[in-house]
């Protein structure tokens, strides 16, 4: 495992990492031990060389649903390139994990008030949980305020956390304490439409819109850089637009529910889960179709059943490498 120096230094035991994610069933190895830095604060005027020549690379902060659990922070994926984090939504504990994060495999961007941008796939709570922690943890610090990108509702979410936060601004503003951005708290929230949301040098972030049963709109994304291309699912039902968006993909992030776990559950939610996620069988069809370079699986619902028995569904039809995400796996792996 990287260590990082630090003269705030301190050792994260087992039962931490465990509430990063780890699960109870691996057994305790010496090398699980980590030694992060402890409450720093992180500034920067741009990213540094050593940012901007280095490769792509994707972190998976949470892959847990809306159900509590003590190893999965809720769904965030964060992409980072030339010095920059993009995050795919931000469930809870997505922030803590990011700082885990950064220590873990060195990357700057990834210090919550560094972060520039988030893109919400949809508006359910499990994914937009960490929003306002994401926007206003250390805002006074930040360089430039949260960007968001969403779908219709967004404003009026970020108008509700500005509002929840204004007694804050106030203590803050209105005091001794200094404080480098007055309007470090404010979040540029843009609502999205399909198609490119953002370009920056090589850089392409573009929407897509995914079948989320009776929530509309939900949206896919797809991320291309010169060195990497992924498509993260969101939360959808079987989607013909997705498995043209992953076409040949490097990398394809998505959404699973065990059918084995599916049918254990009433006739109503597996009405609900058929029209909103997609199961294991569906997905090795779609993968069938795209062939994905890697299909991480991540934001998966098990409802009881063994989490690694879902890779045996998905393998019974598809051929292709595939993995179980944990949080904060890294990829390409390196």
């Amino acid at each position: 495992m990287n260590k990082h120096p630090s003269q705030a230094a301190f050792g994260f035991t087992l039962g931490a990492l465990l509430l990063a994610g780890k699960a109870l069933s691996q057994t305790p190895e010496p090398e699980f031990a980590l030694t992060l830095p402890s409450a720093r604060t992180e500034l920067r005027e741009a990213p540094s060389a050593s940012e901007l020549l280095a490769p792509t690379r994707v972190v998976v902060l949470g892959t847990g649903t809306p159900i509590p659990d003590a190893f999965r922070a809720g769904s965030s994926i964060a992409v980072i390139h030339k010095g920059e984090s993009y995050l795919f939504d931000a469930g809870a504990g997505a922030v803590r994990q990011a700082t885990i994060a950064r220590y873990k495999y060195d990357i700057p961007s990834l210090y919550p008030s560094l972060i520039c941008c988030v893109f919400f796939s949809h508006l359910h709570s499990d994914h937009t949980m960490d929003f306002s922690e994401l926007a206003h943890t250390m805002w006074w610090r930040r360089s430039a305020a949260l960007k968001a990108w969403g779908p219709q509702g967004i404003e009026r979410i970020a108008s509700g956390l500005l509002e929840m936060n204004s007694v804050d601004v106030d203590l803050r503003t209105g005091g001794l304490q200094p404080v480098q951005n007055p309007d470090g708290f404010r979040v540029t929230a843009q609502t999205i439409e399909p198609g490119i949301l953002l370009e920056k040098d090589d850089l392409v972030i573009e929407a897509f819109a995914v079948d989320h049963g009776d929530i509309h709109p939900a949206y896919g994304f797809k991320v291309t850089t010169a060195d990497l291309s992924l498509v993260i699912s969101g939360d959808t039902a079987y989607s013909e637009t997705l498995v043209e968006k992953a076409q040949g993909v490097d990398l394809l992030f998505h959404e699973v529910i065990s059918l084995q776990g599916l049918l254990q559950n009433s006739p109503g939610f597996q009405r609900y889960h058929n029209s909103a996620h997609t199961t294991s069988e569906e997905l090795a069809r779609l993968a069938n179709i795209a062939r994905p370079e890697l299909l991480v699986l991540y934001h998966g619902l098990f409802y009881g059943t063994e989490e690694e028995s879902v890779l045996d569904e998905i393998g019974a039809i598809y051929d292709g490498e595939v993995i179980l995400a944990d949080d904060l796996d890294v990829f390409p792996e390196r």
